[in-house]
């Protein structure tokens, strides 16, 4: 069975390329812990069909082989050396978890 993860990340003003450094350095990780990155997603206002809250600056769907291993992801050791570009960057960011059906 798949983890699916779905992350609405909202990052501070002027954090742009602060931001993309810290993605540099973790998203080539997901692949190690048996993970996919399926969507990186920036969304266009003008996309937007209907909205009830503010609209993320980027939208990640990434699915692992089990819990265990997005677990592990998140314990990486360089990806954790680099959680202060995270904390720096990112104000907020809503995890949501599934499963396919």
């Amino acid at each position: 069975m798949s983890l699916y993860i779905t992350q609405l990340i909202y990052i501070r003003q002027g954090e742009e390329e602060t931001f993309d450094q810290f993605e540099n350095i973790a998203i080539p990780a997901i692949p190690k812990y048996n993970g996919k990155l399926l969507f990186r997603i920036r969304p266009d206002r003008e996309n937007i069909i209907e909205k009830k809250m503010e609209v993320p600056y980027e939208i990640h769907l990434c699915a692992f082989e089990s819990e265990k291993d997005f677990e592990n992801f998140m314990k990486d050791e360089e990806r954790k050396r680099f959680l202060h570009l995270k904390e720096k960057a990112i104000r907020s960011a809503i995890l949501i978890k599934g499963e396919k059906i």
